[in-house]
Formats: structure tokens, sequence, C-alpha cells
């Protein structure tokens, strides 16, 4: 973990190395102050060497003012560097989210995501940046310290260093548990975050239900664990920051005896007695330095060891000799397809179906039966357990994800739409195409003179999640983006299922128009919308119990008989 770490420096050799001089230049002139107050209590004052008294403090200003602009330089670059590191960590992690199979969003909340990416980073850069400047310049002050008290007196140095054992002990007894309290404190912050997101997120269905109780329940439950943990986080911290300030203070007790002791005995003069009692304190400054970075440490590497959570997540990849693919034809065959999330029992079982170019073909059937799976196999979302998928006769294993994913256009019932305009929105089809076939691409889709009453045209930003459409505007607009990307096979994941009968029939004339010269899976709940198909299959426990065309299982009066005479009724 320490070799990852050291990694992001790689970037900042050179302004780490300055930092780091700087930052030594600092705690040396630091060191000078007791080494002038003694050679003047000892030989200058007595001696009434007044210019040497005006000339050692003057030099003495001069060196604190190049230490303000060293500080300057600490504080500034330094941090910048932090900066730099946490932009390109941030950069890193984004990258590798962006690469992860959807079985990990399944299972992570994106406010615990978004958690890990800000604060657990942050902590993490705050211990880049002042971790090794503290950990070098303290452990440099604390020799020099020791050497320079040691040429004072070295029987009052080794009393004093005595305690230092004492100190080292808190320290290591206290560690484990704050690593553990803060740990879990990053994790309740996780909660509360994902909490918050999906509170606003989904804002409006509270405020139409009148549930707000119920959210900010919710939220209260989040911000108790979040005490809860920090509860644990801040007694661990207080019991190590105590102890070792109680060590620290036996240093200045066990200073002011012994030396007192040194002093009447005659062992040590005034003026070094003076400069030791001046020194000890630039000792223990660095000391307290190194105990305050212990708890900046347990930060850090909480938020390290959540930041490598997500990054050693196995991403999602082609297969090793997989190629690239233009434009499929769009023969697709399951062939005896098992599937199931996670540990859980197999979702899919025995899938066998194919499907002609250019066909279309209808999954039916009972919620929560498996046709969504199904849809989301043919894109290589998820990894089948048993069986093969093949497309023109190719398993997409030995497909790219890219190239196989550049073929393929789905329209689900809940869409996303960017918080941009409507022009990105439908360029999300193809970035590269022209303003021309973008106005093409909505006119396919029935949105274009829609887009033309908004004051800025396509230029008009349509709020988070498309909130300033209506859902059929919304499902249109989808419709523009799925027509530019143009691709051979078309899934359509009960696309029109939210909608009102009227809105339905306007988009489903976009459909249509959409599905011709495309092999089309279609999801459907209103079987009417369906009875056209080249093919139905019913699809219920994850098995095709029937398949065939509309007449055909109509005619085998069993299930989907059933349900359409059903919804004929209704």
């Amino acid at each position: 973990m320490l070799k990852r770490f050291l990694s992001y420096y790689k970037p900042h050799k050179k302004l780490f190395a300055a930092d780091m001089l700087a930052s030594l230049t600092v705690a040396l002139i630091g060191l000078l102050y007791p080494v002038i107050t003694r050679t003047m209590l000892g030989t200058l004052i007595p001696n009434r060497e007044y210019r040497l008294i005006v000339a050692g403090g003057l030099s003495l200003l001069a060196l604190y003012l190049i230490r303000m602009g060293l500080n300057y330089f600490i504080q500034f670059k330094g941090h910048m560097m932090g900066v730099e590191m946490q932009m390109r960590m941030r950069s890193d992690m984004f990258n590798h989210i962006e690469k992860l199979p959807f079985s990990f969003f399944d299972g992570h909340e994106t406010g615990k995501i978004m958690s890990r990416m800000t604060r657990d980073l942050f902590d993490m850069v705050e211990l880049a940046h002042h971790g090794p400047e503290n950990i070098i310049i303290s452990s440099v002050s604390i020799i020099i310290s020791f050497v320079y008290l040691s040429s004072i007196n070295v029987p009052l140095t080794l009393i004093v260093f005595s305690c230092v054992p004492f100190l080292v002990g808190v320290s290591v007894f206290t560690r484990k548990r704050m690593r553990t309290a803060f740990k879990q404190r990053n994790q309740s912050e996780a909660v509360i975050n994902a909490a918050l997101e999906s509170s606003i997120s989904g804002v409006r269905v509270t405020k139409s239900f009148t549930n707000a109780e119920k959210e900010k329940e919710k939220f209260s439950d989040g911000l108790g664990l979040f005490k809860s943990a920090n509860r644990l986080a801040y007694k661990a911290m207080a019991t190590f920051n105590s102890s070792s300030t109680f060590v620290t203070d036996v240093f200045n007790v066990v200073v002011l005896i012994a030396g007192g002791l040194f002093l009447y005995n005659g062992k040590i003069d005034f003026a070094d007695y003076s400069a030791f009692i001046v020194s000890i304190n630039i000792f223990l400054n660095p000391v307290n330095t190194l105990i305050r970075f212990m708890e900046q440490f347990q930060n850090g590497i909480a938020g390290f060891e959540r930041f490598c959570e997500v990054m050693d997540t196995e991403p999602e990849y082609s297969r090793e000799g997989a190629h690239e693919v233009n434009r499929l034809n769009g023969d697709i065959e399951f062939r005896n397809v098992e599937y199931g999330y996670g540990d859980e029992k197999d979702v899919l079982h025995g899938i066998s179906l194919k499907i002609g170019a250019g066909k279309t073909f209808a999954l039916v059937g009972p919620s929560g039966g498996g046709k969504t799976t199904i849809c989301h196999l043919i894109p290589h979302f998820y990894n089948i357990r048993e069986g093969e998928i093949l497309i023109d006769g190719e398993n997409i294993e030995n497909i790219t994800l890219e190239s196989l994913r550049r073929n393929i256009g789905i329209v689900q019932q809940d869409i996303y739409l960017f918080n941009a305009s409507v022009r990105e929105n439908i360029l999300y089809g193809k970035l590269d195409a022209s303003d021309e076939e973008v106005v093409e691409a909505a006119k396919r889709a029935n949105i274009h003179d829609f887009v033309m009453t908004l004051e800025n045209g396509y230029d008009t930003v349509i709020g988070e999640r498309g909130i300033r459409l209506s859902g059929g505007q919304k499902q249109r607009l989808c419709l523009a983006r799925v027509f530019l990307k143009n691709p051979p096979i078309l899934i359509l994941d009960e696309a029109t299922s939210a909608l009102d009968n009227t809105t339905e029939i306007l988009i489903q004339q976009a459909l249509d128009d959409l599905c011709v010269g495309r092999t089309t899976i279609v999801v459907a709940h209103r079987l009417s919308t369906i009875k056209n198909a080249d093919e139905i299959a019913v699809i219920d426990n994850g098995r095709i119990i029937e398949q065939g065309t509309h007449d055909e299982l109509m005619a085998q009066k069993g299930v989907y008989e059933e349900l359409y005479s059903e919804q004929f009724r209704e």
C-alpha cells in the first residue's frame, strides 16, 4: 500500500524536494534561537559586547524574514502539490469507476461513492502533503536538538530523553484503536451522504406523498450513526492526545527538577540552564507535531484504504483476444444461458432463443421474471455463468465491449438526461454529429417542434434529470439520442409503459420508425403494442414458458392468452 501511495509523488518530485528543503531550512532557523540565546547570556552580555548583541539580533531578524518567505512557499506551493495529487487521484478513481461493471453499482449507493471521492481523498491528500514534511522535519529537529542539548549537558539530556520511550508506548497503544474508529467515522459519513443524495433526488416524490417526516427520520438515523462513530473516533483521539500531552508535560517537570538539581550542585551554569530550558521546547515542538501527525495519519490511511477498495474492484474488460467489430447485422442467439446476481440463486435458467437480423422479438411476462436481465446480457453488462450469447454467429465474449455496445441502442422506461442543453443530450448518441444530424434525429423522434418553442431552442438547459420536461418529452429526447446513434440492434425496455395513451401513440410512431431495419428486442407490459412482433416469448421465473407469434400464442390458450385477455377486458 505504501508503494502505491508514494507513486502519486512521482510527477512532483522536484516540487516535493523543494518543499522538503524549505521545511528543513525553516526548522534549522528555528533551532538558532536557543543557540543565540545561550551565546548572549553566557558570553556577549557578561562581556558587554553590545555591537555583537545588536548584530546577532538583526541577523536573527533577517533569518526570520527568510523563514517567512519559505513558509509562504511551503503553504502555497506545498498545498498546490496536494491539489495536483488530489486531482490525479480523483481522475484515476473516476476513470476506474467508469470501467466498473453494472454489478458494482447494484451494491453501492451514489452518495457513498461520492464520499469516497471527496472526503476520503481530501484526508488522504492532507496526509500526502503534510505527512512527509512532519516526519522528516520533526525527525531532523529532534536529532539536532538532541545533539545541541548534549553539547550543553549530556547527563541532563539523557535524563530528559529517557521519557521518549513512554511517549512511543502511548502512541503504539492507542494507534490501532484510532485507525479503526476513524475508518468507522468515514463510513458513517458515507451513509449520510447516500441518504442526503437519495432524499434530494427524490424530493418531488417525497412532497407528492407528503412523506417529509419519513425522510427526516431516515436522515436522523444516519446522523445517529454518524454521532456514534464520531464518539468512538474522538474518544480514541482524546485518549491518545491527553496521554501524549501528559508525557510531554512530564518532560518539562523532569527538566525543571533535574536541571534545578544540576544548577544547585554546580554541574551546569545559569546561561546553559536557561538555554536548556529554551531548547527543550524546541525539542518538544516536533514531538508534539509527530503526535498530531498520528491523528492525521489515521484519517489519511482510513481514506486511502477506502480509496483502494474502489480501485481494487475488478473492472469490466474485454476478453484477451477480443476484436473490434464494425456494424453488426443483428442476428442474436442465446444458447442455454444461466445467470444470477452475485451469489444468489440463478435468475435465468437455460434460456435459448434466436432473433433474426431485422426482426422484432418481444419479451412479456410477470415482473421479476427475467425480461430486463435478458436485455442487459446482450450488451454484455453482466457476465453469464453458463451457456453463450452469439451475435452474427460470434460469441459476444470475443467482441470488445466498446464496439459491441456501439452497435446497440437502449431505450428504457427510466431514462436519464443530463443537466445540460437539449443539443448536448441528443449528441450523447454520437458526439461528433453535426447540427444538421442533431436536428434530423429530433425530427424523427417528434421532438423538434417542441424544442423550437423553447426560449433558447437546442441550447436550452433542461435541468437535472430533465426535470423541466414532461415524461413524454424526456422519452422523445432519449429516442432522438438513439436515432442519432443509429444502431443495428435496438432494445426497448418498457419504453412507453409510464406514459399516457395519447403520448404513447405519438411516441409509438417514432418507435415504429426507429425499429425499421433493426433487430429489435421489446419488453412490453401493454401487450397490444407487441402483437405485430415477429416472435414473442413469455418469461416467468427465469424460463421461457411459451414462444411464438401473437396468433400462435393466442391459439395455445396458455399464459400469454390469459394475460392478453385480461388486459383486453381492462
